[in-house]
């Protein structure tokens, strides 16, 4: 048989696994204490970043400011933390997805409506504004010196406060328009009563004018007359109205008017004469031109001799010779005598005394009723 080296055997295989386990406890170690050193390095690199990431950051939220310590990195993520909302209408000072660094100062304003009306067109706007005044500068709205603004300029706002705007405009116009003339009438007793005859045609005037028209949003509201003056002054129209009587041929188959009673006497006459003038006339040689030694000294031109409260020098055109008036304030008298001053509505009454007639001088305004051939009867 052969030899069994039994103990050596054993010996190499012991020797073997005590230097396996050996191998396998050292490495064992090292990567325990390996991991231990990487945990405690990250968390020390991990507290580092913990500490080093706090942020102070400056809220400024509608006028309030606070300071806020901060671990988050971008705004949006700031006011989420914070519970502060923003729209789109809303003013923030930083993008939302701006990166936040230490010190960042963030200014927030929340915009509100409001209805403005103004140049044709009403629309919803949003404005941090406090008052109608600062919301207008914030929507770059201008407003005019005469334009009317509603509410006023130092009304606070708040949502939806309505606040319109009327446009004014004001516009100097240069006018004119006629100066209308009058129309004068004035008597002639060189015109046939009845008649009228122009004398100045009538001419009108110009005044210029200077005036404010006011406009609201377009539409004409209001004209002011803001000066004025007169170009050219007007021409009066003059029309002259006849006063003189018609003459009218007397005969005796001239048709009696009506019949009267004046005092005394009873009488029907064929017409009358109004406004007449009278005057006075005496026999002596100033008021005839005859002196006694003239052969028709004292008579008249109808060949009858001058007696006082009968004769009178009257126009034949206008009383035949011959016929009766009766001469209100005077009394009855014939038509035997002419004179050349003697015309148309005029009477001269002789007298006697050549110094009364000259006393007598000039009266007008008489009516006279022309009667006829026959004298009247007194009653």
């Amino acid at each position: 048989m052969g030899v069994i080296h039994t103990g050596e055997t054993h010996v190499k295989r012991s020797s073997s696994m005590s230097f396996a386990m050996r191998w396998k406890h050292e490495n064992l170690r090292l990567i325990i204490v390996g991991a231990l050193f990487s945990i405690v390095m990250i968390t020390m690199f991990a507290v580092l970043m913990y500490g080093t990431s706090y942020k102070q950051v400056g809220l400024v939220v509608n006028g309030e400011e606070k300071q806020i310590q901060t671990r988050q990195s971008t705004l949006s993520a700031l006011l989420e933390e914070q519970q502060i909302a923003v729209n789109e209408h809303d003013r923030v000072s930083l993008a939302l997805d701006a990166k936040l660094k230490d010190g960042d100062q963030v200014v927030i304003n929340h915009a509100i409506p409001v209805q403005l009306t103004a140049d044709g067109k009403s629309e919803t706007l949003y404005t941090i504004g406090k008052t109608v005044a600062e919301t207008l500068r914030d929507l770059n709205v201008e407003v005019g010196e005469n334009d009317k603004l509603t509410p006023a300029a130092d009304e606070a706002v708040t949502a939806n406060t309505p606040i319109q705007i009327v446009r004014v405009q004001k516009v100097l116009e240069d006018q004119t328009e006629p100066i209308p003339f009058d129309t004068v009438k004035k008597n002639d007793p060189n015109l046939l009563k009845g008649k009228e005859q122009v004398v100045t045609e009538g001419k009108e005037g110009v005044l210029a004018k200077k005036v404010e028209k006011v406009f609201e949003d377009g539409q004409l509201v209001a004209e002011n007359v803001v000066d004025m003056k007169v170009e050219q002054e007007s021409v009066n129209k003059i029309v002259a109205l006849g006063t003189k009587n018609p003459v009218v041929v007397l005969s005796a188959s001239s048709p009696d008017i009506e019949e009267v009673t004046k005092g005394n006497v009873t009488f029907a006459y064929k017409q009358i004469l109004n406004n007449v003038t009278l005057t006075a006339y005496s026999i002596d040689a100033e008021s005839t031109g005859k002196t006694s030694e003239h052969p028709q000294y004292g008579l008249t031109a109808s060949g009858t001799k001058v007696s006082e409260g009968r004769t009178i020098a009257v126009d034949p055109k206008v009383i035949p010779m011959g016929w009766w008036v009766y001469i209100e304030g005077i009394g009855l008298r014939r038509a035997e005598d002419t004179g050349s001053a003697v015309k148309g509505n005029v009477i001269d009454v002789y007298f006697d005394n050549p110094d009364y007639a000259k006393r007598f001088g000039m009266k007008r305004g008489y009516k006279v009723y022309i009667i006829g051939k026959e004298k009247p009867v007194s009653n």
